[in-house]
């Protein structure tokens, strides 16, 4: 299956790599602000999915993902400034539910929009230093997790991998051993073209999903379990062998792979692993 962009998405895609390139430096604030400015909230999914794209690669930490894939999708609209929404029936690790402005609950009498004052939203740590994951109290909460949402950690997955993947190359080709350097090994190379037809996988299912729900195909719900299980072993891929390649320079915080192998690992554990969907598929 091959995936090609229009001139009009290529173009998108150009204009929000720039972008965020040139805001990485700036606050949380100013990214959030910026972002909204520029109407990517508004953007529908396959043009969505571009944006959430970039935002991987950099692992974005505002509330972008939150408000554009678990809020909007159940509330129907965006909210007044961020959002999140739970939906998968516990209110167990709820993407950015401890700085929301306003909480979509999935309940069983339908979709109830909270204040997010009004929510009894706890934040817990996780290893992903940028990342805001809270448990939320709330009663009469029932599973429906919206497609666009599978979608949005699927797509994010692919551009953390794909941050990780070119840093990879970046520095075997700069390790030198044996007086050649080490991207030169036919065992290195071998680890990073796994990478990559892990990431071109992923990606391609990932942008699948979103023509689906873009066109509210009806196999949309199959084609985002089919994403965000692809996502998942995915990473898996790319974590093993990212850090492997690195040597100890993989396993310092002072290096910026770290922040992208903990953004790939937490979108495969929010709301199902690889293997949860997996079985999703065969149910």
């Amino acid at each position: 299956m091959d995936v090609e962009l229009d001139e009009d998405q290529r173009l998108l895609q150009r204009m929000v790599r720039e972008t965020v390139a040139g805001l990485r430096s700036e606050p949380e604030e100013r990214l959030w602000a910026r972002y909204r400015e520029l109407g990517w909230l508004e953007a529908p999914p396959v043009e969505l999915a571009i944006v959430l794209e970039e935002l991987g690669y950099v692992a974005d930490p505002t509330p972008f993902l939150a408000t554009a894939t678990w809020f909007a999708p159940l509330a129907g609209r965006l909210p007044e400034g961020a959002g999140t929404g739970v939906c998968d029936g516990t209110g167990r690790f709820v993407l950015d539910a401890d700085r929301a402005d306003e909480v979509a609950l999935l309940t069983r009498d339908g979709v109830v929009v909270l204040k997010g004052a009004d929510v009894a939203a706890e934040r817990v740590d996780v290893f992903d230093p940028r990342l805001h994951v809270a448990h939320v109290e709330a009663r009469d909460l029932v599973a429906g997790v919206p497609d666009l949402t599978l979608m949005g950690l699927a797509i994010t997955t692919v551009g953390a991998c794909r941050r990780i993947l070119d840093l990879v190359v970046e520095h075997v080709k700069q390790r030198v051993q044996f007086d050649v350097p080490i991207g030169s090994f036919q065992a290195v190379k071998h680890k990073a073209a796994d990478m990559y037809v892990a990431i071109e996988r992923a990606r391609v299912l990932a942008y699948f999903s979103a023509l689906t729900i873009a066109e509210d195909d009806p196999g949309r719900g199959r084609a985002a379990v089919m994403a965000k299980a692809a996502a998942g072993e995915c990473q898996r891929v790319v974590f093993r062998n990212g850090l492997q390649l690195f040597g100890a320079m993989g396993f310092t915080w002072e290096h910026e792979l770290q922040l992208h192998l903990k953004r790939a690992k937490a979108c495969d554990l929010l709301l199902g692993t690889a293997s949860v969907h997996r079985k999703a598929l065969l149910a």
